[in-house]
C-alpha cells in the first residue's frame, strides 16, 4: 500500500531500500522556486539504528504491513526464545539478537508485543514499567540510613541496578524499561 506524505503518522512502518523502517518525526517542506523536500527521521526495526532521510515530497511511500500480536514468553532454548501467540496459541522461537535488551525486562509467563513483518519477528515491545524479582543483593546494613543511599541487585532476568538499602533478594521491585531504573516495590 503506497501513502503521501500527508498521510504519514508517528511509529507507522514503511518500507525504504528493502528495509523496514519505523517513522519518529517527519518535515515536509515546499521552498520557493525549489521542488518539495520530505525529511523523515527513521529507525531501522531490525538493528535499532535511527536515520534521517531526504525524499524527494512528492515521493509516494510505501507501507509495510506489519502484525503486532500480543505474545506470552514461555521459556529459552539456548540463544532461543521461545513464545506463544495468545490469541491463536501458536509456537514460535524469536532469537536473542532480535529480542536485544528486551531479555533483561521479560520473565517467564510475561506478555508483550512483538513486530511482525511477513510472520517474521524483527521487534520486541515491553511496557514501560515492568515488575522483576530480584535473585541477588547485598544485605543493608544496619544503621546505614543515609538518604537515598543505594546499593547494587541482580534480577532473575539478569539486569543489574541500583536499588534502595532496605530492598533485599526474593524481593519484587518496579523497573523503568526505558532506562532501567529502580523506580519502587511492587506488591
Amino acid at each position: 500500500m503506497t501513502i503521501s506524505s500527508s498521510e504519514i503518522r508517528r511509529n507507522m512502518t514503511i518500507i525504504l531500500d528493502d528495509d523496514v523502517y519505523q517513522i519518529l518525526d517527519w518535515q515536509h517542506r515546499q521552498a520557493p522556486k525549489a521542488p518539495p523536500t520530505l525529511t523523515l527521521k527513521v529507525r531501522q526495526v531490525k538493528t535499532g539504528n535511527v536515520y534521517e532521510r531526504k525524499l524527494q515530497g512528492n515521493q509516494k511511500l510505501t507501507r509495510a504491513a506489519v502484525d503486532t500480536p500480543s505474545v506470552q514468553y514461555l521459556y529459552p532454548d539456548g540463544d532461543m526464545h521461545n513464545f506463544m501467540d495468545t490469541e491463536t496459541f501458536e509456537q514460535f522461537a524469536i532469537t536473542e539478537e532480535v529480542l536485544g535488551s528486551a531479555l533483561q525486562y521479560i520473565s517467564e509467563g510475561d506478555t508483550i508485543e512483538i513486530m511482525m513483518y511477513e510472520g517474521v519477528p524483527i521487534s520486541v515491545e515491553v511496557a514501560p514499567s515492568v515488575t522483576l524479582e530480584i535473585s541477588k543483593t547485598e544485605v543493608g546494613l544496619k544503621g546505614d540510613t543515609q538518604s537515598g543511599a543505594t546499593k547494587p541487585a541482580t534480577t532473575t532476568t539478569g539486569l543489574v541496578l541500583q536499588v534502595p538499602l532496605f530492598i533485599s533478594t526474593g524481593d519484587r521491585i518496579i523497573v523503568n524499561s526505558t532506562s532501567g531504573e529502580y523506580t519502587g516495590r511492587a506488591d
